[in-house]
């Protein structure tokens, strides 16, 4: 019986990539996990196809940890235009409304972007990947359903207003049939900082709702993803100069990855170590003999631990093992280990 060819490579770690505008998040995933010959590898929470920025690509065992960048905070560079509505709160959507900003101050506009840092209840909008009865609500949105949309809690930590433009000219069709050539608005750029879960576009609304004249995102860039920042990511193109030619890849594969690995070493110096991920979790090191017991689901007593809560654990050999936990009896409990 013949051995079962792999799917792709076993390869784990985090790529920090750059996502171009007007690609979705799934298929750039898609697109760098061909690149990488992966077998597994999954993103660490979707941007919308018009934001650019910081998309976290976890591989392998780092797929295990992802959740601890969904879980972190985010930060963001957006452009709001004011002086008009859209289906969708950004510039991908239909306008449905245009009111006059020609009225507006930069006194004014500051007032109302510092208003909302802090704590606050926020009502996802229609247009999002979030599931209603198991649907899609941007699907929901797209056959005109609207559904009752359950308010979360996030925080807004930082707030900026950077940059104003009046006089901004709006382009685009409106169902009212307001002449877009003659309809003139405002732009502004902002900085912000906030928690999982927060909609950029929906802060965008609120901005233009307390100003009286709507608002919409016209370009969102992610620059933060917990300690990550936008600096260390690489692009698409930059990927692209870095990998194997089609036939160095169908020889790989054809081998089983047996031969040739060093094909792909210039995708691989892209990949960060998982344990990266984890620097706001403290850090316990086990020698070889209690290394031993916790890798085959031991709890362990360590020297120097914690009281409580979560540890990334890091073996004497320096190698990542996995997150733990503190029991009731102070020892470190295997939580989630990578695969030997």
């Amino acid at each position: 019986m013949s051995r079962r060819k792999p799917k792709g490579r076993a390869l784990s770690g985090i790529l920090l990539l750059d996502k171009p505008s007007g690609a979705g998040s799934n298929s750039v995933l898609q697109q760098v996990k061909y690149t990488y010959c992966a077998n597994k590898a999954g993103h660490t929470g979707s941007l919308d196809p018009l934001a650019t920025g910081l998309l976290p690509i976890c591989f392998g065992e780092a797929t295990k940890f992802s959740r601890y960048l969904l879980d972190a905070d985010k930060a963001y560079d957006a452009t709001i235009f004011l002086g008009a509505v859209s289906d969708t709160a950004d510039a991908d959507g239909e306008v449905t409304f245009v009111a006059d900003a020609s009225h507006l101050q930069y006194e004014q506009i500051s007032d109302v972007v510092n208003s909302l840092q802090g704590e606050q209840w926020q009502t996802p909008p229609m247009y999002s990947a979030l599931k209603h009865q198991g649907q899609r609500l941007y699907k929901l949105a797209r056959q005109g359903v609207t559904v009752d949309v359950p308010e979360r809690r996030i925080n807004v930590f930082d707030i900026e207003l950077l940059e104003h433009r009046f006089g901004v000219k709006f382009a685009g069709g409106v169902e009212q049939g307001v002449a877009s050539d003659a309809h003139c608005g405002a732009e502004i750029d902002i900085r912000l900082t906030v928690t999982k879960g927060t909609y950029i576009r929906s802060l965008a609304e609120e901005i233009g709702r307390l100003l009286g004249v709507g608002g919409y995102i016209s370009a969102l860039r992610r620059t933060g993803v917990a300690s990550f920042r936008i600096e260390q990511a690489v692009t698409l193109s930059q990927l692209e100069h870095c990998k194997p030619t089609e036939c160095d890849r169908q020889f790989a594969i054809d081998n089983q990855f047996t031969q040739q690995p060093c094909v792909f070493e210039p995708l691989d110096t892209r990949l960060i170590s998982i344990s990266d991920a984890l620097p706001h979790l403290p850090q316990v090191t086990l020698n070889e003999s209690t290394g031993f017991y916790l890798l085959r689901g031991n709890p362990v007593q360590v020297p120097g631990s914690p009281a409580a809560g979560q540890v990334k654990i890091m073996l004497a050999s320096g190698d990542f093992a996995g997150v733990g936990e503190i029991d009731d009896c102070g020892r470190v409990a295997p939580k989630r280990l990578v695969a030997s």
